[in-house]
């Protein structure tokens, strides 16, 4: 069972919120943590397919990676020792074009990569599968994405038919042959009118990648994703993260829960007008009007922490939910005194509306009618 996204390296406090482009490197904790992401862009937006789009092309490049580092390993191993001399060019740039980060700064290293793959066509003098030392189990290659979190059925993004997934068999050697399925797959899964989990995107866009894959060139380079990529990151940035920063960043809890207690708030306030009423009119004792606290206490809480999408009580404690009664430690710094600051202010407005509300209810003379 694949574990959740590893812990980033917290060597420093960052002193904003995170980009988008952080979260989805998985840089962040929770509650601005992938995981978090998936779960609003999938209960919230609704557009957990755009997500989804995104994560499989960066499983897709990993696994373009994974079979350029063996397929070096490889020409390192079969190459007799009089012909090394002669494959020092071809092996730094295999070496060079499947090393760095997945990111967007090392441009230069994915094309390097997509131009190999493309020139590349197959050949078994020097593949993954050819080599026998390529067989051997190697420290630290980990398998690329087999889904985005668990394969626990409660978790997002469990699709037992991910894109990247590697078919090669219990070595986990990726094949040529998965590249293109690969890339294929995710064609056919996102791209394509009328497919599985279609995505939006620019026709120019999507007639070049369905002819590079499907055309004569028969590519599966991670380069050809590359607009779709971008255009999907930037939508994402655009419409859907600044919802989330609002949501996860200043507040801790998600709409059926603010929903339950906007529900809770005027119940609770109709009955603590209700009962302040009839004892105001039936003369009753300050004391016994001391009951009406508990309704308006309820109310104002439930009201105020539906306005604000934060709940004071459970951010002291340090938590936020990321479903409904699903609650998770808050384990981003600054998040952290973010709402915390925010619960402080609004447990204070809170008291001092409520004071004054109560207050109003129990002096004010009564009337027997």
């Amino acid at each position: 069972m694949a574990a959740p996204s590893p812990l980033p390296d917290r060597a420093y406090h960052r002193s904003g919120f995170p980009s988008l482009f952080e979260v989805l490197s998985r840089k962040t904790l929770p509650p601005v943590d992938l995981f978090s992401f998936y779960i609003y862009m999938r209960d919230q937006q609704r557009s957990v397919d755009y997500l989804d789009f995104w994560l499989d092309v960066s499983q897709h490049l990993s696994l373009c990676r994974h079979y350029v580092r063996r397929l070096h390993r490889s020409v390192i191993e079969d190459t007799p020792e009089l012909e090394k001399e002669t494959s020092k060019r071809s092996s730094y740039i295999l070496d060079n074009a499947g090393e760095g980060p997945s990111n967007e700064k090392n441009g230069t290293s994915d094309q390097r990569l997509s131009a190999f793959l493309r020139s590349d066509h197959g050949s078994t003098n020097h593949s993954p599968q050819g080599s026998l030392g390529s067989n051997r189990s190697t420290p630290g290659m980990e398998r690329p994405r087999p889904s985005f979190m668990t394969n626990d059925g409660s978790s997002p993004g469990n699709n037992s038919s991910s894109p990247g997934q590697i078919s090669s068999g219990a070595d986990n050697v990726p094949k040529r042959e998965d590249l293109r399925a690969s890339a294929e797959k995710i064609l056919y899964t996102y791209l394509l009118p009328g497919s599985e989990r279609e995505i939006i995107i620019p026709q120019g866009i999507l007639n070049d990648i369905q002819e590079a894959i499907e055309g004569p060139d028969q590519r599966s380079d991670p380069e050809l994703f590359d607009a779709a990529k971008d255009y999907v990151f930037q939508a994402m940035e655009r419409d859907a993260f600044p919802g989330f920063l609002q949501s996860k960043g200043l507040g801790n809890i998600v709409p059926p829960s603010m929903m339950m207690r906007l529900i809770i708030g005027l119940l609770a306030l109709f009955g603590g007008f209700w009962t302040a009423f009839i004892l105001i009119f039936r003369d009753a004792s300050r004391s016994t009007r001391c009951w009406i606290i508990l309704p308006f206490t309820i109310c104002v809480y439930a009201l105020f922490s539906h306005q604000w999408q934060l709940d004071p009580v459970l951010v002291l404690a340090g938590f936020s939910e990321y479903t409904f009664m699903d609650f998770s430690r808050i384990r981003e710094p600054f998040i952290k005194s973010i709402l915390t600051r925010r619960a402080i202010v609004l447990l204070a407005a809170m008291i001092a509306f409520d004071t004054a509300l109560c207050c109003l209810f129990i002096f004010v003379p009564g009337k027997m009618l």
